[in-house]
């Protein structure tokens, strides 16, 4: 993985870098791979936290 999918999907590039990375994106199926797989671990990260599994191993 790229270090700068991460920081792409965080928001955490500066404008310039931002840019560079996107032009990147644009031909690299890879890191576009690996941007969709990321972008769906919030969504995950929320499934888990309101599974009735998570809330009974918090008490």
């Amino acid at each position: 993985m790229h270090h700068e999918v991460a920081a792409y999907a965080l928001g955490v590039l500066d404008e310039e870098e931002h840019e560079a990375f996107e032009r990147h994106l644009e031909t690299c199926q890879d890191c576009q791979a690996e941007l969709v797989e990321l972008n769906e671990v919030p969504e995950l990260l929320d499934e888990l936290k309101h599974s009735p599994t998570a809330s009974e191993d918090s008490h």
